[in-house]
Order: C-alpha cells, then sequence, then structure tokens
C-alpha cells in the first residue's frame, strides 16, 4: 500500500511541478506573483483536448497527440502568455504589489469566462493518448505508463532543461544578470523588457504544458485552473518563491502528502497539500529554500 501511494504520489507532484515551476521561475524574474498563472494551465488542457480530439476525427495517428501537447503548449504561452505580458504586465512592474495581484485576478477571471464562451461549459475529455501508452502492472494493480512514466518524466526532462538554461546559455546567463540587478543588466547592454517576456512565455508555457498533459488524465471542466493555481501557490511558497529546484522537491513533498491521505486518510486528502505548506511556513517563514534559485546559478 505505501508503494501504491508512492508511485500516486509521484505521478501527481509531477504534474504539479510543471504548472509551479513556471510560476516560480515569473515570479524569481519578474517579481510578480502571477494568479492568473492557472488560467494557463486551464486553456493548455482545453487546447491540447481539443486539437487532439480534431486529429481523432481527421483519422491522424493517436502518436501525433504528443507533439500536439507541445506545439498547444507554446502556442498558449507565446499567444496569451505574450500578450498579457505585453499588454497588462508590462504596466504595473514598477507598482504596487497589491495591484499586480489585483490586475493578475482580473486576466484570471477574464480568461476563465473566455474559456466559458470558446470552449463552452460541457466536459470535454480526450483520454485516447492514455490509453494508447498502454499499462504496467505493480504489485497486481494496474498503472497507466502515461502517468507513471510519461508525466515523470517530461517533469524531470523540464527541471533539467530550466536549469541548464538558465546555466550554459547566453540568454539564461542574461536573465539571471536582470534577477540580479536589473539597471546593472541594462547598462550593459541586456534588453530587460525582452527578458521579462520571454521568461513570462517560458513561464506561461510550462504551466500550459501541465494542462495539455492532464487533459488525458480527467475531465476538463470550467474551474480547473483555480485549484491548480491555489495547489502551485502552495508548493511554490513550501520552496520559497522563485526556486526552481525547491519547486520539485516541494511538489514532491505536497504530492506524496496528498496521495498518503487519499489511502489512509481519505477525509484529509484536500488539507494535507496546506498543512504541509502551514508546518513550513511556520518552521521557516521564507520556504524551504531561503534565497531565490535563479540569482545562485
Amino acid at each position: 500500500m505505501i508503494l501504491l501511494a508512492a508511485l500516486d504520489g509521484l505521478a501527481y507532484g509531477s504534474l504539479i511541478f510543471l504548472v509551479a515551476v513556471g510560476l516560480s521561475l515569473i515570479f524569481g524574474v519578474l517579481g510578480v506573483l502571477n494568479i492568473a498563472h492557472g488560467s494557463f494551465y486551464a486553456i493548455g488542457a482545453y487546447v491540447a483536448a481539443s486539437a487532439v480530439l480534431a486529429a481523432a476525427g481527421m483519422g491522424l495517428p493517436t502518436w501525433l497527440a504528443f507533439p500536439l501537447f507541445l506545439i498547444s503548449a507554446i502556442l498558449v504561452g507565446v499567444v496569451v502568455g505574450g500578450t498579457v505580458e505585453a499588454l497588462l504586465l508590462r504596466r504595473v512592474y514598477r507598482k504596487e504589489e497589491v495591484l499586480q495581484l489585483l490586475v493578475t485576478f482580473a486576466v484570471f477571471m477574464i480568461l476563465e469566462d473566455a474559456q466559458k464562451v470558446i470552449f463552452g461549459t460541457q466536459p470535454l475529455f480526450a483520454n485516447a493518448p492514455m490509453n494508447w501508452l498502454g499499462t504496467i502492472e505493480v504489485f497486481g494493480i494496474f498503472y497507466t505508463n502515461y502517468q507513471l512514466v510519461l508525466i515523470p518524466l517530461v517533469a524531470l526532462a523540464v527541471l533539467v532543461g530550466l536549469r541548464t538554461f538558465l546555466r550554459r546559455t547566453s540568454f539564461g546567463r542574461a536573465i539571471v544578470a536582470v534577477t540580479q540587478d536589473r539597471e546593472a543588466a541594462m547598462a550593459m547592454g541586456i534588453d530587460a523588457t525582452r527578458v521579462y517576456l520571454i521568461t513570462f512565455i517560458i513561464g506561461a508555457s510550462l504551466a500550459a504544458l501541465g494542462g495539455a498533459l492532464s487533459s488525458s488524465t480527467t475531465s476538463l471542466t470550467p474551474g480547473i485552473g483555480s485549484g491548480m493555481i491555489v495547489l502551485s501557490f502552495a508548493v511554490a511558497a513550501t520552496a520559497g518563491l522563485g526556486r526552481i529546484e525547491g519547486a520539485a522537491v516541494a511538489a514532491l513533498m505536497i504530492g506524496l502528502g496528498r496521495s498518503a491521505a487519499v489511502y489512509f486518510a481519505p477525509e484529509f486528502d484536500v488539507l494535507i497539500p496546506y498543512l504541509i505548506m502551514v508546518v513550513v511556513l511556520l518552521i521557516k517563514p521564507e520556504g524551504l529554500f531561503t534565497t531565490l534559485q535563479t540569482r545562485k546559478v
């Protein structure tokens, strides 16, 4: 039973990480706590599910769903995320934090209504990619390879890729420079506005990728973004806002904790993620990891 709970927690934590790491990246670089991040997750899920269903309707092979997931995530990040950053957030970077929160909350509400107008209110489910990958038996219990193998591997690839990008590429080092000292970076010729835009697009794309992957595992209904953004905030706060590798640790902690509750105390499964966050913040108010990860790259 403990092993089964651990496997479920790994899959769940990996999915949360994909969304939370985008939130942490945006906060670490732009200094904005983006409430609209949950909408990027939801729109990514809807766009991916719609694309998969459309491809199936045209008789295209099921494996095409996986590149469609990536394309959908990038499309949402560039179009929706880029538009939000360029038209709205760029105007409030120097404003008070409460104004930033109000703006991102307003964007969240607008995007929630937009989802209902575009995709409707009926549940949407596209599970063909999950079924196509088959199942694996673990101690007599069958798990889908999609949840047990694919999602954790994608999360690991994102973690390694993001760290490599920030450490080894010139643009990644530009992101770090802007994070540490925006004025000094601009004096050295770095375009901070471009850095902010691309960072926001990357963060939004990661949230949309999490949504795209979840579209095969759950029925999509209006409001799915609100639940995920709360969980993402819990992960980011537990790790320490702005931490990247810390988000992976916190997501795994919360995923395992929630999974254990489902198996052994199901009445507490909703409470456990926030209980973990509260306990951590009572002991370490700044989170498990005290310094912004991007500032140490």
